[in-house]
């Protein structure tokens, strides 16, 4: 039986991980997600003969640590916030090039560098396009509520594991702050069959395993990275998630995820109550990004705006999937500043009323600078 409460994203997301069954979690405190680790620390679920939490003394110490439970078959996570990611990503490499499946968590703020501790959507890049070094891709989930931050959790487990690749959830500093009432599930058993492939040591049924990224043979180091790229499209075959509000009769479409698109909703009713015939189209993954839904959702629009909380990152992979045939504009803040409704408002209006004009390829005006405050 489900179980409903009150709580911040972060906590939902630590709760969750307790009841997927999770073995262990690796992490270094960071605003603004550091509530998971000290929920987590909270709970004495070693004591209890649960997951083993451990702070580690920085995020690279983190990430290998992870890479240790994850090559013995454990279901292993950690969290942290964007620079945090940043020192993680070779170790992430490593994990995506050795095929070893674990819950990775970016509650995002605002860069680059230190930046600041408000919420940020500029990691978009960093999240889908690899962010470390080779050609690998992180199955990315998006989550716009309290509800989604403790069901991607599990998820997420799943997905690495049927895939054998990292999963990442992609929260921001809004959502992850915030605090809903969230139904929570009732917690699974521990997983105590080993996979046929862990570093468990050797059985009389077979040989030891070796787990590594190494392969200095460039033909075999080719063959595997082939098999990666077959993967990646499985993925993309099978498990593209994405909604839509409002979108049956559109002329005009808001793409936004995250916090973006909870406050989008929102410009969308306001835009319908003004006679714009606005619709809202959330990627949930966003790797595997819904290019084909979104290429069909579009098809009878006259435009597109891109909303996010960065200079404009998601607009490529929008701009990729409707292959430039209606106009797509970008209206973003920066630097950990959220927009409001009534400024998305005025840009789907603007889009509205510049209808028409051959602006598909262009990347939209940036905030002018008296109302960057």
């Amino acid at each position: 039986m489900k179980e409903l409460r009150l709580m911040k994203g972060n906590e939902a997301i630590a709760e969750a991980a307790i009841r997927a069954g999770a073995d262990a979690y690796f992490g270094y405190p960071i605003t603004p997600q550091s509530e998971i680790l000290e929920y987590l620390a909270e709970q004495n679920t070693e004591e209890a003969g649960g997951m083993i939490v451990l702070q580690a003394e920085s995020e690279v110490a983190a990430i290998n640590m992870v890479y240790g439970a994850a090559s013995a078959g454990r279901r292993v996570m950690t969290s942290s916030s964007s620079p945090g990611i940043s020192l993680m990503t070779e170790g992430i490499s490593y994990l995506a090039g050795a095929e070893l499946p674990c819950l990775i968590v970016n509650v995002a703020r605002g860069g680059p560098g230190l930046g600041t501790i408000q919420p940020s959507q500029a990691d978009y890049f960093q999240s889908t396009k690899g962010g470390g070094h080779g050609d690998y891709r992180l199955l990315t989930l998006a989550p716009y509520s309290v509800q989604e931050m403790a069901d991607f959790v599990a998820l997420g487990f799943d997905l690495a594991f049927k895939y054998r690749n990292p999963v990442l959830i992609l929260s921001d500093g809004v959502i992850g702050q915030m605090m809903e009432k969230v139904e929570l599930p009732p917690a699974l058993p521990r997983r105590q069959t080993g996979e046929p492939w862990a570093t468990t040591g050797k059985t009389p049924d077979r040989e030891r395993n070796i787990i590594t990224s190494l392969n200095l043979d460039a033909l075999k180091h080719e063959r595997h990275n082939l098999r990666l790229q077959e993967k990646y499209r499985q993925m993309e075959a099978e498990d593209t998630r994405y909604t839509t509000n409002l979108c049956h009769d559109a002329e005009y479409l808001m793409v936004a995820y995250g916090a973006s698109a909870r406050i989008g909703g929102k410009a969308v009713e306001m835009a319908r109550e003004k006679g714009v015939k606005a619709g809202l189209f959330r990627p949930v993954t966003l790797f595997p990004f819904p290019s084909k839904a979104l290429y069909d959702a579009a098809k009878n629009v006259k435009g597109i705006l891109s909303v996010e909380m960065s200079a404009g990152q998601m607009i490529e992979d929008v701009r990729l999937a409707t292959e430039c045939s209606v106009p797509v504009r970008h209206f973003g803040r920066y630097g950990g500043v959220v927009h409001a409704p009534g400024e998305i408002l005025e840009a789907l209006l603007q889009l509205a009323a510049d209808s028409g004009q051959p602006t598909a390829c262009r990347k939209g005006t940036p905030l002018p600078a008296d109302q960057a405050q």
